[in-house]
């Protein structure tokens, strides 16, 4: 039989600003390790941390732009485009434009504070 996941659960967010983060399945909200899918919304000119994480990120931008920061360089992926950030490279996101961004962020395997290997501050 299929699982209903009625609601997702809000996580806290890492960065200089407040973000939404809506974890509808992985470890919190569907005990699941093998995979976690979110709904992001984050402000203008937020960033959080860079981080080294050992897990695959696939994002897809469905508002704004996210800004990802790469040894070697820099990109912007806009409404509509997707990125794949491999696991046990470093990456940080931010979000430079006044409106923000909106997307969806898939872990494989799933998000864990473990496995992300954040910048000390």
């Amino acid at each position: 039989m299929p699982t209903l996941l009625s609601r997702p659960t809000r996580v806290q967010a890492a960065g200089n600003k407040p973000k939404l983060i809506d974890e509808y399945i992985g470890r919190l909200n569907s005990n699941n390790e093998a995979v976690s899918i979110a709904h992001m919304r984050s402000p203008g000119s937020w960033q959080e941390p860079g981080q080294t994480p050992e897990f695959d990120e696939f994002t897809i931008v469905l508002q704004g732009v996210l800004r990802i920061e790469y040894r070697g360089g820099a990109m912007e992926v806009r409404t509509g485009q997707a990125v794949i950030a491999h696991k046990g490279e470093w990456v940080r996101y931010s979000t430079p434009e006044p409106e923000g961004a909106e997307y969806i962020a898939v872990c494989l395997p799933a998000f864990s504070m473990e496995s992300v290997h954040r910048d000390e501050p």
